[in-house]
This record gives structure tokens, sequence and C-alpha cells, in this order.
């Protein structure tokens, strides 16, 4: 997970031209969610061997899942979900 936050907060530092970058980490019911959201330039998409494309790779690796919501011209917000072995 802390490889996988680092890219997305690389690819907003690098890609977004952002004025601010929010990153947030809390427990869920069996699982860790973790958002980076930018006030950048959006319209992130992942590209084959793009960073977007590792981060996910690293997710899915801990059976996690990466969503992206990134209209262009609005900013991005990149959420993962991993699970977790109860008790957290």
């Amino acid at each position: 997970l802390y490889f996988a936050l680092c890219e997305a907060l690389t690819n907003a530092v690098k890609h977004a031209a952002a004025g601010s970058i929010e990153l947030s980490v809390r427990p869920a019911a069996g699982e860790v969610v973790a958002e980076v959201r930018d006030d950048g330039v959006g319209g992130a998409a992942p590209a084959p061997r793009g960073g977007l494309a590792g981060l996910t790779d690293r997710v899915r690796a801990l059976r996690g899942h990466v969503t992206v919501d990134s209209p262009p011209g609005e900013g991005t917000t990149l959420k993962i979900t991993v699970p977790v072995p109860d008790p957290w």
C-alpha cells in the first residue's frame, strides 16, 4: 500500500499542475481506504505501462482495487481499497 500511495502522490506532483494535494487513509469494515485528491487539471487516464497501470497492478497484488475520478479541468481523486484481516 505504501508504494501505491507513493506512486499516486508522485503522479499528482508530476502531472496534475495542482495547487494542493490531499491524502487520507482510513479503516473501513475489513479494509483500508486511501484517497489522493488534487485540484489540478484532471483528465488522468491509465495508459499501458504508465504510472497508474503500475499502481493498479500493485494494489491488485494485495487483492484490492483502484478507482480514478478525473474529469478534465476538475482535478483527480484516486481511491485505493485494500482488504485487511480482522481485527484491524
